[in-house]
């Protein structure tokens, strides 16, 4: 029945299209031709980014990973010594039942490392703490090579959790043999994660690695927009595997290495990372802490793997009772966290840091005006010239999306559902002018579980700024517009 509900759904989509090629009489666009060459130009641009990022991923999932994989296993079976384990996980506001399958999977992979290992639970809540040492308590008698710290801290935020934490981690001064996993208390990580990470880390050039990642929620569309982010994610993250060098280190779960991630100065980053900008002055990071980590390896020339073939779980709710006020916000974390640390990475050398990912760098800001300018030059064709623009762009959208879904659906072996083409346009023009929102504001964040954020502190001092903020985001978009009425022949 399943199965009959998609293929009607795949035809329905296909019919919809087919009317809207239809309801366009011959030649009743031949003079918005210009509009038209905007919009496929734009499109062309983009897709062909997305193309070559498929091709390279298609490599790396095919030849490139199972030969590293190899050659690391070759290498680490020859190392005398086993290193051991260092589990972080930060814990705060999470359910009873995430908390328990969540540290149930740990202390599994815990028992399972090779070299023993040590978890340190960073807590806020006294129950938390009950209930993680019960959790502990009720293991097998396999848990007696593990070690539980418990470090109960007041409610500061994040990174002065994960400060703390790496602090005592570095007490017991780990080697380069040692690993070192951080996790959100939210996510479950593979009983086999030290075993299938470790070998990379033969390799002395190797600082750190980040795996695939699925979602756990209720079915929904909020459900589906995470499937297609999760799928879009393992194309790009393998596309940047190739390099050796992922844009991120994804904070649900990452691996480094121990020695690396226990430096003073890779703490300090992680505790006190801020960047100063020209217009709002210094901006302190409050979320991000994935990126202040993968900068601090990358200005110093770690390598940066991905492991497509090994899986976390994360368990997701819908921060917002909407769906559209439940992306937004996720958005604008996220969005916010890749372009505050954008500007210093285009700063480092190519030649540094390989001309791929420095490229891939400076697409994260070419592509939010490369995407708006294809909706924006249909809007002004519409109105200035020829609405039946409309019915042509909406399929124009619906052709292309549904065609890349199924590009996309080929990185997994699996199809998808018809929601998929138009979540991926939601993804790519909401994505685009949410970018566009905090490109201007990159002091404006908050935690979604947290109610402390700059956005809830406003002075005003920072009212100015945000007056100023405004006034240059709508100058960036009036001087975008008139781009594109100028290559439109509007003007």
């Amino acid at each position: 029945m399943f199965d009959l509900c998609r293929v009607l759904g795949h035809a329905s989509y296909l019919a919809v299209l087919g009317l809207l090629v239809l309801s366009i009489p011959p030649g009743a666009l031949g003079h918005v031709t210009d509009g038209l060459i905007v919009v496929g130009a734009v499109g062309a641009w983009r897709y062909g980014w997305a193309m070559v990022n498929y091709l390279r991923a298609l490599v790396y999932l095919r030849v490139a990973y199972p030969r590293l994989k190899a050659r690391a296993a070759a290498a680490h079976a020859a190392e005398p010594v086993r290193g051991r384990a260092y589990f972080l996980i930060t814990s705060y506001k999470i359910d009873t039942e995430t908390t328990q399958r969540v540290f149930r999977a740990l202390f599994r992979a815990a028992a399972a490392a090779p070299g023993g290992a040590t978890v340190v639970a960073s807590v806020v809540d006294t129950a938390d703490k009950r209930l993680i040492r019960s959790i502990f308590a009720g293991m097998d008698s396999a848990m007696d090579a593990v070690e539980l710290v418990v470090d109960q801290i007041p409610g500061t935020g994040k990174r002065d959790a994960l400060a703390r934490s790496l602090r005592l981690i570095g007490q017991q001064a780990p080697s380069r043999r040692d690993i070192l996993l951080l996790v959100d208390g939210d996510s479950c990580v593979p009983e086999d994660i030290v075993a299938a990470s470790a070998p990379f880390f033969s390799d002395p050039s190797v600082g750190a690695l980040t795996t695939d990642e699925t979602a756990e929620i209720s079915p929904s569309l909020f459900a589906d927009w995470f499937d297609l982010r999760f799928t879009q994610r393992q194309m790009m993250m393998s596309s940047m595997g190739l390099s050796g060098r992922v844009l991120t280190l994804t904070g649900r779960m990452s691996v480094f290495r121990a020695d690396l991630a226990t430096q003073p100065e890779f703490i300090r980053l992680v505790q006190h990372d801020h960047i100063d900008h020209w217009r709002l002055g210094r901006v302190d990071f409050l979320t991000g802490d994935d990126k202040s980590t993968w900068f601090w390896l990358l200005q110093r020339g770690y390598r940066m793997l991905y492991l497509p073939d090994v899986t976390s779980v994360s368990f997701e709710t819908q921060p917002k009772p909407g769906f559209v006020d439940s992306a937004v916000t996720l958005m604008v974390r996220w969005f916010g966290n890749m372009l505050r640390t954008n500007g210093r990475a285009l700063a480092l050398r190519p030649s540094q840091i390989g001309l791929f990912t420095w490229w891939s760098i400076l697409d994260q800001k070419l592509g939010i005006w490369t995407t708006l300018a294809g909706p924006i030059s249909v809007v002004l064709a519409a109105v200035f010239v020829e609405p039946l623009v409309i019915p042509a762009y909406i399929a124009w959208v619906m052709a292309t999306r549904y065609i890349f879904c199924w590009v996309l659906a080929t990185v997994r072996g699996q199809t998808f559902p018809i929601t998929y083409p138009m979540l991926l346009y939601f993804g790519q023009i909401v994505g685009a002018a949410v970018k566009s929102y905090v490109l201007f504001r990159l002091d404006r964040q908050r935690w979604t579980r947290q109610s402390s954020g700059s956005a809830a502190r406003l002075s005003l001092g920072e009212g100015l700024r945000g007056l100023g903020s405004t006034y240059v985001h709508v100058l960036a978009l009036g001087w975008l517009t008139f781009g594109v009425m100028l290559l439109s022949g509007l003007v």
